[in-house]
């Protein structure tokens, strides 16, 4: 059983990341991970912030903090609410740290070593008020093309259109406002990528499992040409280059970023002795297959780029072995905006609801196959009909009704009969899709597995109507398979809400033992035997609303976070 190393895009440190970022990457990447886990696999789970830049410069300005300061901050931040989210990080780093560093400098000097870095000359816009050299997406002006009037150095985002930073009218500096703006040599380093063309290619083909998403971006990338790229930047901020005449240069972050992979997992090495043996993760390994999860954007970066500096390097780094990538989880048909308080943030959810509605409704829409759009309406018809409506209504009344005739311990009686043997079959069904879907990491159609499960305890109660069958030795039996019923269900669904399926275990009194990942359906059925105590808790996920106040609070979510409620309001 190979060890299995998991990472989540690193998500970047200016700002509270939104349910698109959260559905896109970290929240399938958890699932993956406590998946694993269940199944007996040895699971190291890596994901950190990303520090570096100039967007993390121009936040901590607006904050009024020193830019160190302000990413240590929103560090922890993001991390707290990670915990809240129930996201099983085994570490939870900072591309900042010195181990970071450490990794980026020694994989560039690999690279240079074996004649894939040179330094070039090119031209760049400089801001004299600003004193700095501006990226090309800190440039604006009006587009050339279409007019637009705040169009980037880069693209027009109005029009589309590619652009250069000398290209736009009345180009002003997007820090300052600045007109002052000149173009200037600067020396930066590049890896020379055109001339592993050839060898990235080899890589992707030999993937052929990957999902259509993630190889038709790389191969599209590859088929346009590959680009020898500026691995170097004009900031103050980053992983300090250090090489002579390069003094002032810092790594591009797009560079060191996914090195920070590395980077992580030593630092979560030099927190515990016990983990000295990091690099077995890593370096000269047979036994680890790598999965990576990002979002399409991500997917060049990961694919080719991270791929083409390990490949360089010439030494035996992990390559991945697996890349899931997701599609854009709208909001209301349009992007989710930080800026125009547009969409629901991490911070925000856990605020309205607790975290398993979210996790469950987030992967049961998951943007796999095309962009998906998250809507009030759908997210509480699925809160209400799925969570509220199968699997907690079975908890619920199969407890209180075994309490209410017997008492809050499993009942005696009775033998299993051709309804049980039903039973079996529908849920070894329904649990064998789950384990198919789960370990070909599709999450909206394991989701769908889930509820089918779910569903089976219901329809079985449906069936018997143990509230009006007057043989007490059948309603015992009854009654105690739809307990281990639930007891299986708390097992399954642990990877997709944890803090349900631990609650419900809880409930009721299972050891660890009693967790393990289920067998056949006719043997775990009957695991709990007669005269075990249980308690009846609360409800595991209480409606959103009812049939009156439902569009209520619909419309309440509209007005706070956008959507059409917001819209009639202001029109």
């Amino acid at each position: 059983m190979p060890r299995v190393l998991i990472t989540s895009a690193l998500p970047y440190i200016n700002g509270i990341k939104h349910l698109g970022n959260l559905v896109g990457s970290m929240l399938p990447a958890d699932v993956h991970a406590r998946y694993l886990r269940q199944r007996g696999h040895d699971v190291l789970f890596i994901c950190a912030t990303d520090e570096h830049g100039t967007p993390a410069e121009l936040a901590a300005a607006e904050a009024g903090l020193p830019v160190a300061e302000y990413c240590a901050q929103q560090h922890e931040v993001q991390a707290q609410l990670a915990q809240q989210f129930g996201l099983s990080f085994d570490h939870f780093g900072r591309s900042s740290s010195p181990q970071n560093a450490e990794f980026t400098r020694h994989m560039a000097e690999r690279l240079r070593d074996n004649g894939l870095i040179e330094e070039r000359v090119s031209d760049q816009v400089y801001s004299l008020d600003d004193e700095r050299f501006l990226p090309d997406r800190y440039i604006i002006g009006t587009c050339p093309v279409c007019g637009y009037e705040r169009a980037r150095g880069d693209q027009c985002e109005n029009c589309t259109s590619l652009l250069e930073p000398t290209r736009l009218i009345n180009p002003r500096s997007a820090i300052s406002g600045s007109t002052r703006l000149e173009v200037r040599p600067t020396r930066h380093l590049y890896i020379r990528q055109s001339v592993m063309a050839d060898r990235i290619r080899e890589f992707i083909d030999s993937h052929g499992d990957w999902p259509v998403l993630v190889t038709s971006i790389a191969r599209n990338w590859l088929n346009v040409g590959l680009e020898d790229r500026s691995i170097t930047r004009d900031l103050s901020w980053g992983v300090p280059v250090g090489w002579p005449g390069l003094e002032n240069k810092v790594f591009y972050v797009w560079f060191d970023a996914p090195i920070e992979y590395i980077g992580a997992t030593k630092e979560w090495a030099d927190l515990d002795p016990e983990h000295r043996d990091w690099r077995s993760w890593w370096y000269e390994t047979k036994d680890v297959r790598y999965v990576q999860f990002m979002g399409k954007d991500n997917v060049p970066f990961h694919a080719i780029n991270f791929p083409a500096t390990i490949i360089g390097t010439g030494e035996p780094w992990k390559l991945v072995d697996y890349i899931k990538a997701f599609n854009w989880l709208t909001y209301y048909g349009g992007k989710y905006s930080t800026s125009e308080h547009r969409g629901v943030f991490m911070n925000d959810a856990v605020d309205v609801l607790p975290a398993d509605y979210w996790r469950y409704a987030l992967l049961a829409a998951a943007p796999e196959s095309d962009d998906a759009d998250f809507t009030w309406e759908s997210f509480a018809l699925t809160v209400n009909k799925d969570l509220a409506g199968i699997l907690g209504n079975f908890v619920t009344r199969t407890l209180k009704l075994t309490q209410s005739r017997f008492g809050a311990v499993v009942p005696e009686g009775g033998e299993p009969g051709d309804e049980e043997r039903a039973l079996y079959l529908g849920v070894d069904e329904a649990l064998q899709s789950f384990v198919s879907e789960m370990e070909a990491l599709r999450f909206r159609p394991a989701a769908f597995a889930l509820r089918t499960l779910w569903t089976q305890g219901n329809m079985y109660l449906d069936r018997t109507a143990p509230w009006s069958e007057t043989d007490v030795a059948r309603v015992a039996c009854i009654l105690r398979t739809a307990i281990n019923l639930a007891r299986l269900h708390a097992v399954v669904s642990h990877s997709f809400i944890p803090f349900a399926a631990e609650r419900l275990a809880a409930d009721l009194g299972l050891r660890d033992d009693e967790r393990a990942w289920p067998g056949s359906a006719a043997d775990e059925l009957q695991r709990l035997e007669p005269g075990r105590e249980f308690r009846v808790g609360e409800p595991l996920f209480p409606r959103i609303g009812d049939r009156s106040s439902l569009g209520v609070w619909i419309g309440q979510m509209e007005e706070r976070f956008g959507g059409p409620a917001s819209k009639a309001r202001a029109g």
